[in-house]
């Protein structure tokens, strides 16, 4: 029986995983998607000490990390979570381990905008993420769906791969950081469409056009790509009916990253109150693990 065993690949399950092999801990760290956030992220430029770099050259330095400190991450998604008397079990697609604590660091997925092409054109030119997939619309007219950060940046990517950019935000003006909304601004080839909703995903075998609608008046946008950029929704199925969840679904957590139920942990973007920032992810993912450290060592003393 492990110690603990953290769910999720990102920054959160990534740091709560250092710090357990720190303490020689006997731990199991389990991911079905290796990176989380740090995949579809393009410059990170506010994590303290760094001065600049992208996402996925982060997740590189997290991996070398992880290998200097022996940790290996396997890749099997985690699908329930059982409570057995006083220690638990954790059912993944490859098998099932019993341990005495888990920490959840499962993070979030795309918010969908749930319109008419949207699931039949995904991945035929509509996409979640401008760092994997924006290359293949090199020269080509894209639009980006949403407001706050994650689509400012993917404005900011794109601005040297598309030929023209349409931002699409459904209120009246932008909601990111400061310094994004100015880069934004810079962008030439940007045209922003505020107050505007999208209706429709128009194509064939692939993306021929957005219909969006404006002051009542709809229009079609001649474009090759649709990002989608409007926000997440956190990976909390596995645990729906164990553990309490806010009414978005993230994991009710006290400061110190307790659950609902004694022995279970939750930290970065699945749990209730988080910025979505890495430092942030990072530092819950410590608490985490350090917090289930001393439940083992409180058990003990029982």
């Amino acid at each position: 029986m492990f110690e603990t065993i953290i769910i999720g690949g990102g920054i959160a399950g990534m740091t709560a995983a250092i710090y357990a092999s720190r303490k020689k801990m006997d731990f199991l760290l389990l991911a079905s998607e290796p990176g989380g956030q740090f995949m579809v992220s393009g410059e990170v430029l506010n994590y303290p000490g760094i001065v600049k770099t992208t996402g996925v050259e982060f997740f590189q330095k997290m991996q070398e990390q992880l290998k200097f400190n022996g940790i290996e991450m396997k890749r099997e998604t985690a699908q329930k979570i059982k409570k057995i008397d006083d220690h638990f079990k954790v059912l993944t697609d490859k098998g099932e381990y019993e341990t005495q604590t888990v920490i959840l660091a499962t993070g979030a997925r795309a918010r969908r905008l749930s319109v008419p092409g949207e699931d039949r054109l995904d991945k035929k030119g509509v996409t979640y993420c401008s760092v994997c997939d924006g290359p293949i619309f090199q020269g080509q007219d894209v639009a980006i769906i949403g407001g706050g950060n994650s689509a400012l940046e993917a404005v900011d990517f794109m601005a040297k791969i598309a030929k023209k950019i349409y931002l699409i935000v459904n209120t009246d003006k932008l909601n990111g950081h400061e310094y994004l909304i100015d880069n934004v601004k810079k962008v030439e080839n940007l045209e922003i469409l505020y107050n505007t909703d999208t209706k429709e995903i128009l194509g064939d075998n692939f993306v021929s056009g957005l219909r969006v609608e404006q002051s009542g008046e709809q229009r079609d946008l001649d474009v090759r790509g649709v990002i989608i950029e409007i926000g997440r929704v956190p990976n909390t199925q596995l645990v729906e009916g164990l553990l309490d969840l806010d009414p978005q679904g993230h994991i009710l957590v006290d400061c110190q990253g307790h659950t609902s139920i004694p022995g279970i942990f939750a930290g970065g973007d699945c749990a209730a109150g988080h910025e979505f920032q890495y430092i942030i992810a990072a530092g819950q993912g410590c608490m985490c693990l350090l917090k289930a450290a001393r439940y083992l060592a409180n058990k003990k003393q029982q």
